[in-house]
């Protein structure tokens, strides 16, 4: 324990994990560049919870991962020709592909956009929760909006200690350039965000 937030060991089983998400807590955990911030994406209540945590602007979408692409139908309502080439070159690994969101997700979460960005994540410990959970994760990184997104579970705490229901521990995170960005809602890919992923290796 820390000052006021369990934690979990990365390795260990996720049990603490589904009643702080279904209780519309947040969960941090490891992903494959930074720790994020997992809310339930369908409870409203929840993700406006998020935005206030992080200070986060409204007109800012939180993207999800899911813990496979059987996931992918409940939060996308149209999976374009684009988007399967996209995921089955690209996933598991740091590439949102952004699509048609379904109308089961609050309007908050797309910041009124009518898409949501969703990835496969490359991390085991992130694929592995949202599958715990049986259900899509945000996975806005875990840093109050503007200051650097935490790679350290000591980081986490800085930030949140006592704010959130659980921390999943998966040590020092290499950090990086964050998930590539793309837009696949059309024929052809838009490079939202240049990420760890080069825009090259999209467009071919």
């Amino acid at each position: 324990m820390s000052g006021g937030t369990p934690i979990i060991q990365a390795d260990a089983d996720y049990s603490g994990a589904p009643e702080v998400f279904r209780a519309g807590g947040v969960v941090a955990y490891p992903t494959e560049t930074f720790y994020g911030l997992c809310v339930d994406p369908f409870d409203e209540n929840a993700v406006e919870a998020l935005y206030e945590l992080k200070g986060r602007p409204l007109s800012s979408p939180i993207p999800l991962i899911i813990g496979d692409t059987g996931m992918l139908g409940s939060v996308a309502s149209v999976i374009t020709p684009l988007a399967r080439r996209l995921i089955r070159k690209f996933w598991p690994g740091p590439l949102t592909v952004v699509l048609k969101a379904a109308p089961s997700l609050p309007s908050r979460l797309t910041a009124g956009t009518g898409t949501i960005g969703v990835r496969l994540s490359g991390s085991a410990h992130a694929r592995r929760l949202s599958v715990t959970l049986s259900s899509p994760i945000t996975s806005t990184s875990a840093n109050p909006s503007g200051k650097p997104p935490a790679t350290r579970p000591e980081e986490v705490l800085s930030y949140f200690d006592g704010s959130i229901g659980v921390l999943i521990d998966g040590g020092a995170l290499k950090g990086g350039k964050g998930s590539t960005i793309v837009d696949a809602t059309g024929e052809r890919p838009v490079i939202l965000r240049e990420g760890e992923i080069p825009s090259a290796l999209i467009i071919e």
